[in-house]
């Protein structure tokens, strides 16, 4: 089981309680009672809401799986090292912890977390901190998917770089196939017979949005669909721009019958603009959106949308360091995590016009 523990004798039926119930039960995000569990000092949540989620947890049994025997490959370390470079109201810096804890306690090993923040001097006393002992390695986690610069500590201790990378792979890095998802996310509006299909993309100097909307115009191609820039409008990851592009693309000669928008929160915006004209989802509009936030699943209609795999990448790095997986020397590997389309109920055939 996800949590690590087995249900007690004569209660096998019982499910065990997940993060999702002590949110719950404590009134908070999934992410908080991450942060707490994690026990993440830097994150600035008070001592009442630290208490509350502790003793929801301890209510429900809730409780984090004690370490397994260490494998051959963790003697003489028992530790890895976690740096995120900040904690957002996005969910992604909780999945990528979760994720790197659970694999460490399956191999009998903790984890030292700390969040920077941004701050280079917080940045290198945590590192220092973590390599006071030496760790199986460091995992160093950004929020956004975004190129780095190598840091003199990646040099001392094997590294691997979660959700960023260094151009010339000399650090290993697990990120996620973006260009891939805005290909699967435009070719499910395309297999469901759109082919005037808009795109509002987030800013157009992050990876994220360049990489999706590459994905977007491979689709088309592949396709025979002429790329139409009239359809594509810029966005910022907020639903204030999905409403005020989404609004743009309907009143266009000839509005799309489908929308692609990089991210749920824009997709949000998006919902309202097309309600407020009466138009249905997907009767008149199909939709698809990106990340799978929890809210995604409650909209309504269910939002179909492009999972951003944080929880597997932070498996796949903390595999990479414990199983070894990093080279000695010369260029390291790159991971690219699958990010898979997620059907829910807001796609649909279009509707015939005139």
């Amino acid at each position: 089981m996800k949590n690590g523990r087995k249900a007690p004798a004569g209660r096998e039926d019982r499910r065990a309680p997940t993060m999702m119930d002590v949110a719950a039960a404590a009134g908070v995000s999934q992410t908080t009672v991450s942060l707490v569990l994690n026990n993440i000092v830097e994150a600035r949540l008070s001592a009442t809401t630290r208490q509350r989620v502790r003793a929801a947890a301890l209510a429900l049994g809730y409780a984090l799986p004690g370490p397994a025997p260490a494998t051959a490959g963790a003697v003489g370390a028992t530790t890895i090292g976690f740096l995120c470079d900040d904690v957002s109201t996005d969910p992604w810096c909780a999945q990528q912890l979760d994720a790197v804890r659970e694999k460490a306690w399956a191999h009998g090993l903790t984890v030292s977390a700390g969040v920077s923040r941004g701050d280079p001097e917080l940045e290198a006393a945590l590192i220092a901190g973590m390599l006071r002992e030496p760790p199986v390695g460091l995992i160093y986690a950004s929020v956004l998917t975004r190129r780095i610069r190598p840091l003199p500590a990646f040099e001392r201790v094997p590294t691997v770089l979660l959700n960023c990378y260094v151009p010339d792979h000399s650090v290993a890095s697990v990120v996620p196939a973006e260009l891939l998802g805005g290909y699967v996310a435009t070719l499910h509006l395309i297999r469901a017979g759109h082919r005037r299909i808009g795109h509002v993309h987030g800013q157009s100097w992050t990876d994220p949005a360049r990489d999706r909307i590459r994905g977007y115009r491979r689709a088309l191609a592949e396709h025979d669909i002429l790329y139409d820039p009239a359809l594509v409008r810029p966005g910022n990851w907020e639903p204030p721009t999905g409403y005020q592009h989404a609004t743009a693309l309907m009143d266009l000669p000839d509005p799309p019958t489908a929308i692609f928008l990089a991210n749920d929160m824009m997709a949000v915006g998006a919902y309202d603009a097309l309600k407020e004209r009466g138009l249905g989802i997907p009767g008149d509009v199909s939709v698809v959106g990106y990340d799978d936030r929890e809210i995604a699943q409650f909209m309504r209609p269910a939002l179909t949308t492009v999972v951003l795999p944080h929880y597997e990448m932070g498996l796949q790095a903390a595999e990479a360091l414990i199983d070894g997986q990093l080279r000695p020397e010369g260029r390291q590997p790159q991971i690219k995590v699958e990010c898979p389309l997620v059907d829910r109920d807001s796609v649909g055939p279009p509707r015939p016009r005139g």
